[in-house]
């Protein structure tokens, strides 16, 4: 873990809310000259805390309205076959997140699609590229909290 202290907390506090801010601005919201601040977020950034700043979408705007979470179970657990999987989920831009997990599920994969068609075509395309036991989804039906922030 990285030893940040209250203004690298704040930094990181006001960039994930818009990393758009000017070094000024950014300077002015924790009190310090626009260098002192550009030597810190430089030290975020070289150390991989910074790890990218990057624009956030409106997915319905842009006709993804769909969220769906796909439970996935697996009778393989080689590494040539998590390889596999892991290559298939990385190069497929529908899928924002797979996770391995614990208990009685395997994964647990995270897209956004246009619709349930679409889904379809997802998960046409993932099964093509890797044997999977069984796969069941639930579609959102109503996003109550959804954020990039981090608690800091």
């Amino acid at each position: 873990m990285e030893k940040l202290d209250h203004i690298d907390r704040r930094i990181l506090t006001i960039l994930q809310r818009d990393a758009s801010l000017s070094l000024e601005e950014l300077g002015e919201e924790v009190g310090l000259s626009r260098n002192a601040v550009w030597r810190r977020v430089r030290v975020l950034e070289d150390s991989g805390v910074i790890r990218a700043r990057v624009a956030l979408l409106d997915a319905e705007r842009i006709g993804l309205g769909l969220t769906v979470f796909m439970l996935i179970r697996t009778d393989r657990h080689t590494p040539d076959w998590l390889e596999r999987f892991a290559e298939a989920t990385r190069e497929m831009p529908e899928i924002l997140g797979a996770y391995r997990m614990t208990g009685d599920l395997d994964y647990l994969v995270r897209a956004r699609v246009a619709d349930v068609k679409a889904y379809d075509r997802l998960y046409r395309a993932l099964v093509a590229r890797v044997d999977l036991h069984d796969v069941s989804a639930s579609f959102v039906m109503e996003e109550l909290k959804d954020t990039t922030a981090l608690p800091l």
